[in-house]
C-alpha cells in the first residue's frame, strides 16, 4: 500500500509488518481485550501501585495502572500471556496513559518515557516466549497510545470558550517520546487508540512520522477512533466519514473504533467507515454498556455473536475487545470469527475529500 508521509523517512524492512500483512490477508486477526478492567479487577491498594520504587512518592498512585507495568510486572505479563493463550494474534501495551501529559496527575511525567519502554517490554518478551512454545502462532505487540486526559478542540471551561488546555506543539512533543519509548521498547506496530478529538490525532500523526524520521523506520499503524454516544460522532464532532478524511493521509494499516459503546450500538458506524476507508477495518468495543455499578455485564457469548455478525457480514479485518471483555471473550471472538474471511478493501476513486464536522467530496 503506498504511503503519503510528513517527511522523507527512509525505509528499513519490517519483517514483523509482513508477517502481520500476510496474516490479514488470509483470516480475520483478533487484538486482545481490555487490560484496564482487568488490572482493576486485580484490587490492588496503594501499597501495590506504589511497589517499593514509589513507596516516598508525594501523590497517590493508586488508579494509574500504567505504572504497574514498573510495581508489579509479573501481572501484567500474565495478562499478555492469558490473551495469547485465549487465541489473540495482537497484544496492547499497558501504555494507554503513558504519556507526560496523563502522568501530570501522578507528579510522574518524567517517566513517560520509561514507561512506554517498559510498557512496550513486557508485552515483547511475553510475545515471544509464547512463540517460542508455540512456534505455529505468530503474534503481535502493539504499542499503545492513548488520547491523554487533554482536548485541543474544545474549551474545559465554559465561561471561556476560545481557552484550550493543552496545543498541537505540546501534544506532539508528548505523542513523540510515547512512540519512541514504545519503539525502543520493541513494539510490532502503534496503535493510537480511543480518539476522541481528531486534532489531538493529527499532532500524534504528525509526531509518529516525525519519530519514524528520526529513527529511519517504520511500523505499521492503527488508528481507532471513539464514537461517545447516540449522536454518532466523536467528542470533537466529526462524522465516521469526517473522521476518517482528516486522518487518511497517513495511510494507516487499519482505522476503526473501539470503547464507549458496545458492538450492537457502534453497527451503524462500522457500516459507513467500512464503506469509505481504503484500508483494512478493526474494531474492539466495550463489553456492553457499563451498568449502573460501572460493571460491565455483556457476556462472552453475546459479544462474540454480535461480532460474528460483522465478520459474515465482509465488515471486519481485526476484532477485539475493550472495557470490561476478558480473555474469555477474546477466546469467543476467536471461535466465532474464525469461519469468515476478512473484509475485501475496496477500490476507492481518487477524489478531493475533505472535512469538517461533515465530509466534502467533490468529483
Amino acid at each position: 500500500m503506498p504511503r503519503n508521509t510528513y517527511a522523507n523517512t527512509s525505509s528499513v524492512s519490517n519483517e514483523a509488518e509482513h508477517r502481520l500483512k500476510a496474516l490479514a490477508d488470509e483470516r480475520i486477526l483478533v487484538i486482545d481485550g481490555a487490560t484496564g478492567t482487568q488490572l482493576q479487577a486485580c484490587g490492588f491498594d496503594e501499597t501495590a501501585f506504589r511497589g517499593e520504587r514509589f513507596v516516598d512518592h508525594g501523590c497517590d498512585l493508586q488508579g494509574n495502572l500504567d505504572i504497574l507495568s514498573l510495581t508489579q510486572p509479573d501481572t501484567v505479563s500474565r495478562l499478555h500471556r492469558a490473551y495469547f493463550e485465549a487465541g489473540a494474534d495482537i497484544v496492547k501495551t499497558n501504555t494507554f496513559s503513558s504519556t507526560s501529559i496523563a502522568q501530570t496527575d501522578y507528579g510522574l511525567e518524567g517517566l513517560a518515557y520509561e514507561l512506554n519502554v517498559t510498557g512496550a517490554r513486557l508485552a515483547r518478551e511475553a510475545c515471544d516466549v509464547f512463540m517460542a512454545e508455540f512456534p505455529e502462532r505468530d503474534v503481535f505487540v502493539a504499542g499503545a497510545i492513548g488520547p491523554t486526559n487533554r482536548t485541543a478542540s474544545i474549551s474545559p471551561d465554559v465561561e471561556r470558550p476560545g481557552f484550550r488546555a493543552i496545543d498541537f506543539d505540546r501534544l506532539q512533543q508528548t505523542y513523540a517520546e510515547a512512540t519512541r519509548g514504545l519503539m525502543d521498547g520493541g513494539a510490532d506496530l502503534i496503535l493510537l487508540e480511543t480518539i476522541f478529538d481528531t486534532l489531538n490525532a493529527k499532532a500524534a500523526l504528525y509526531a509518529i512520522e516525525e519519530t519514524f524520521a528520526a529513527l529511519g523506520r517504520r511500523i505499521p499503524l492503527i488508528v481507532s477512533g471513539t464514537i461517545t454516544d447516540k449522536s454518532g460522532r466523536t467528542l470533537s464532532g466529526q462524522t465516521p466519514t469526517a473522521f476518517w478524511h482528516s486522518l487518511r493521509h497517513a495511510r494507516p494499516f487499519a482505522v476503526g473504533f473501539n470503547c464507549a459503546l458496545g458492538a450492537k450500538a457502534l453497527r451503524p458506524h462500522l457500516n459507513e467507515i467500512a464503506g469509505v476507508a481504503d484500508t483494512l477495518i478493526c474494531l474492539y468495543p466495550n463489553a456492553g454498556l457499563p451498568n449502573e455499578f460501572g460493571e460491565y455485564d455483556e457476556s462472552p457469548e453475546d459479544m462474540a455473536a454480535q461480532i460474528a455478525e460483522f465478520a459474515r457480514e465482509g465488515l471486519i479485518n481485526i476484532a477485539g475487545g475493550c472495557c470490561g471483555s476478558t480473555p474469555d471473550h477474546i477466546r469467543a471472538i476467536v471461535q466465532a470469527v474464525s469461519p469468515y474471511a476478512p473484509r475485501t478493501v475496496p477500490d476507492i476513486d481518487p477524489h478531493m475529500r475533505l472535512s469538517g464536522l461533515e465530509p466534502f467530496f467533490h468529483a
